[in-house]
């Protein structure tokens, strides 16, 4: 089988789940901040971003991380470009790690409207598709915010994710399909059950050949997304953490059977700088347990 055929075998049988190491941007001096890194480490981006580089490379060749419980990586473009121990990030995570690569495409959010906020415009994918494909990409991830409970956003928000999706799949990529709902949502059971119908009308005109993950915030409502997980069309249903801690994260996703995590705070969550290898390669582990096991319900 090619390496894609693999990678998708494996995210569709195997036990695990995927480690979101995609902050990017502005979220960036956040996610260092907390591993213990202030901003004055650096003097510009290069610099953040070389610094994130090396946290992140912690993260992947520590002992606690690879292919026997983490299925997959979400990378964002600049880690991409980059080298752990020599090789381009995605071989290493295949090739050492047996954890497929993912791809961060969005480039981020448009201003609210409707109650929701859809993707900025992205008018060189397709180059960033090609550029993913030859560094042996896996698959891709964009995020829309859905605020409140406005049907008419809900559906632009599901509608915009499907047709970049099928621009992402001709590409030979599979597409995560991103439409968060805030947690902080006043009518968040509410927003669900539009989103639902509206992920469901999009995935049944899908071809037998068009396959898309779903990245879902944890619903108010155990195994509320049941028909997603079952649907043909979809390789995988993955959760985010979405801001709530990694004990309650874990909770609401055990409590989702056939949904696996796509943590990235709640993994990273306790981890520093400042820690001996052994510290941290301790508190990753306890970490990348806790979510394997509350992903393997």
């Amino acid at each position: 089988m090619s390496r894609f055929d693999d990678q998708k075998l494996k995210i569709k049988t195997q036990p695990g789940f995927i480690a979101a190491l995609d902050q990017s941007g502005g979220s960036t001096p956040k996610a260092l901040g907390l591993y213990g890194i202030k901003p004055d480490a650096w003097t510009d981006e290069e610099g953040m971003y070389r610094i994130v580089h090396e946290m992140r490379t912690r993260i992947i060749t520590s002992p606690a991380f690879s292919g026997d419980r983490v299925m997959g990586a979400i990378l964002f473009e600049n880690t991409m470009d980059r080298e752990i121990n020599g090789l381009p990030t995605a071989d290493y995570l295949w090739d050492v790690k047996k954890v497929a690569p993912f791809l961060k495409i969005d480039k981020g959010l448009a201003d609210e409207k409707d109650g929701v906020q859809l993707m900025k415009p992205m008018p060189d994918l397709d180059a960033l598709l090609k550029k993913a494909v030859a560094k042996h990409i896996f698959g891709t991830k964009m995020r829309s915010v859905i605020k409140q409970a406005n049907a008419d956003g809900i559906k632009a928000v599901v509608a915009q994710q499907f047709e970049v999706g099928k621009q992402i799949i001709a590409a030979g990529l599979v597409p995560i399909i991103e439409p968060e709902v805030d947690i902080h949502c006043p009518q968040k059971a509410e927003a669900e059950t539009l989103l639902k119908a509206a992920l469901l009308t999009e995935l049944n005109k899908l071809t037998a050949n068009q396959i898309v993950m779903l990245k879902l915030t944890l619903p108010e409502q155990d195994n509320f997304y049941t028909e997603c997980v079952a649907h043909p069309n979809v390789l995988k249903v993955v959760a985010l953490s979405g801001g709530y801690s990694r004990t309650e994260a874990n909770s609401r996703l055990a409590r989702n059977n056939g949904v696996v995590a796509s943590f990235s705070r709640a993994l990273s969550e306790g981890l520093t700088a400042q820690q001996s290898d052994a510290e941290f390669n301790t508190m990753l582990n306890s970490a990348v347990e806790s979510i394997y096991q509350a992903s393997k319900t």
